[in-house]
């Protein structure tokens, strides 16, 4: 099984990085691709650059053969879709399942994503949840495809819902991003050399 974990990553740090790990290990999968998203359907253009984001991915994930940055999104024109993105690897992986690995939150607004029923056509979905987080009530179309073991998603390559208790550190990139503009030491936030990447590119300052 080959696991998906979407992002703006700006800029990847230890939340996300540890949530990719540890999914790994639960799930016993091969790899998991960690995929940046170029152009944002639902927010504003990141201020790095996605070029910028996926070299600060790649030097994050640099000791960690089995994380995988995935830079497909950065080559399709428009607005990077997950739907388009599962699709895709889909074709590269069409024996494999895929899961995919989103935050509760993001559960939570998944009806508005485009095309949001067809990304069980593609994959599992996988939800990361953590003590205190609020799910909201699951319809008819979610209960269809809900499942309570996790060895189910092994049998068949697409189309189950499964949430996954993980160790979700709180750890915020817009926090982060205010700490390089007011030029804190955001130290054991990220990894090292990311921090060196962003202070030598001069990124998330002031202007």
């Amino acid at each position: 099984m080959i696991g998906i974990l979407g992002g703006t990553f700006n800029p990847v740090h230890y939340g996300h990085l540890r949530a990719a790990l540890e999914v790994k290990t639960i799930f016993d999968l091969a790899e998991v691709r960690l995929i940046p998203c170029a152009t944002p359907p639902h927010r504003n253009q990141p201020e790095a650059s996605a070029l910028m984001r996926s070299q600060m991915l790649t030097l994050a994930v640099n000791n960690q053969p089995d994380l995988i940055v995935d830079t497909r999104e950065l080559h399709r024109a428009g607005a990077s879709y997950m739907v388009d993105t599962l699709r895709s690897l889909r074709e590269d992986f069409p024996k494999q399942p895929l899961l995919l690995f989103i935050g509760t939150d993001a559960f939570n607004h998944l009806t508005h994503w485009h095309r949001w029923q067809h990304l069980f056509d593609y994959a599992h979905v996988v939800v990361m949840t953590r003590p205190g987080s609020v799910v909201q009530k699951i319809d008819a179309f979610f209960n269809a495809r809900l499942v309570h073991d996790k060895q189910e998603l092994a049998q068949i390559n697409t189309g189950k819902l499964f949430f996954q208790a993980v160790t979700l550190l709180d750890i915020s990139a817009t926090a982060i991003r205010h700490m390089f503009a007011e030029k804190q030491n955001p130290g054991f936030l990220l990894p090292d050399a990311v921090i060196e990447y962003v202070q030598q590119n001069r990124l998330y300052q002031i202007r």
